[in-house]
């Protein structure tokens, strides 16, 4: 008597509620795979980008939003901040690095950040063909603004104002591609770095304010006029994060903002939303088991005959219950496998939607350590709602039971 042959001819005779029990469990281990695989990306992607920063500032506003768009890109930013107090940071003896952003402009959704070398030597991304820029209106672009297919060494184009394709374009004056980053991993992947003087003469022809001779000019004399978007700060030891933010906050212009501070808060604020998600994703695997208990028991009172008459042509009550057993490991190994599939979709949809909005990319498909012991449970809860039922065949009485029939 093969077993398995058994338990499959059983499985597609019940095919409804085989196929309710797998869906449930397909969905609950979807979801709880899903979480995981966003849990763990999001957190690297989170992680590898604030390394080594220990704080930005920013014009005066929310913390997180300074955090969020000098870091990450992702968010606009809170406004701009005299360059004057930026370089007065530089000679605190508590900070050991100031790099300046300056933000507005794009080029096809890709952010354009005026800076210096410092940045991408943050970063530790080196450039792959062409160079790095060095002179007013040369741009090194990160790699997936390359694979993007726009833009190429020696391309020229006109940014766009605004963080966000659509914005009105600055016609009179272009940017030259002078270099390709290689890829990084980082947000540097979906930026075009350039001068900061760069992006000042954009905005000073944009406005009608200056030529670009003058702009030089007070580049050199007149510092205290010139602004940018934000600041990066490392610190010399742990005693710039004691002194610096409330002093920043209290008697500059510029507002501070820790990044592991605020980005800690941004993952308990996310964690609800995600620990209800799970929450809910256990009660859907939980009533997947009560539908695999309701179905094996339903079928063993059907089967009884059927059963009996095995017993009685010499078939043992334990190798019954195996096949029982085996009922209910195979809808949660189909469950299992369907769910991660599922997840994967989810990832790939997700994925999607980031590169579009944000250019960030989620396309880590390899299984988790953490899915394998969700592999486990889902076994366990295959042979717990599959053996109360099943122990039955204990109880069965083959001459009551075949009289009966």
């Amino acid at each position: 008597m093969n077993l398995f042959k058994i338990s499959i001819a059983n499985l597609k005779e019940k095919k409804l509620n085989s196929f309710l029990s797998a869906l449930l469990l397909t969905l609950g281990i979807g979801m709880i795979s899903l979480l995981l695989l966003l849990n763990k990306q999001l957190d690297e992607q989170f992680r590898r980008n604030i390394r080594g920063i220990d704080m930005v500032v920013g014009a005066k506003g929310s913390p997180l939003q300074i955090i969020l768009s000098s870091i990450y890109q992702i968010d606009a930013p809170t406004g701009n901040i005299p360059l004057s107090e930026v370089n007065t940071l530089k000679r605190n003896p508590f900070v050991k690095t100031v790099i300046p952003l300056s933000m507005g402009d794009n080029y096809n959704g890709f952010r354009i950040v005026g800076t210096n070398e410092s940045y991408s030597e943050h970063f530790e991304a080196k450039v792959s063909s062409g160079k790095m820029f060095n002179s007013t209106m040369e741009v090194t672009i990160g790699s997936k603004v390359a694979l993007s297919g726009t833009l190429k060494i020696g391309s020229t184009f006109a940014s766009a104002h605004g963080l966000d394709a659509g914005g009105d374009v600055h016609g009179d004056k272009k940017y030259k591609v002078v270099g390709i980053f290689e890829p990084t991993g980082s947000v540097v992947d979906q930026l075009i770095l350039t001068s900061l003087s760069s992006v000042w003469d954009i905005h000073e022809h944009a406005e009608g304010e200056a030529h670009h001779e003058e702009h030089e000019e007070s580049v050199e004399h007149h510092e205290d006029e010139k602004q940018v978007t934000s600041a990066l700060i490392r610190f010399r030891n742990p005693m710039g994060l004691i002194a610096l933010p409330r002093q920043i906050n209290e008697n500059t212009s510029m507002q501070a903002a820790l990044p592991s501070i605020e980005i800690n808060r941004l993952f308990s604020l996310l964690g609800v939303g995600i620990e209800t998600l799970r929450a809910l994703a256990l009660i859907i695997i939980v009533i997947a088991g009560a539908s695999v208990f309701i179905s094996l028991y339903n079928s063993l009172k059907e089967r009884k005959y059927e059963i009996a008459l095995m017993l009685s042509m010499g078939a043992t009550r334990t190798r019954l219950f195996l096949m029982l057993l085996l009922e209910g490991l195979m809808l949660s190994v189909i469950g299992y496998l369907a769910g991660v599939v599922l997840s994967r979709i989810g990832l790939l949809a997700f994925s999607r939607a980031a590169e579009k909005d944000f250019h960030y990319s989620l396309k880590e498909f390899s299984l988790l350590p953490e899915e394998i012991y969700l592999f486990a449970a889902a076994l366990l809860l295959g042979i717990l709602a599959a053996a109360l039922p099943s122990l039955g065949i204990y109880k069965l009485n083959i001459s009551r039971t075949l009289a009966e029939e």
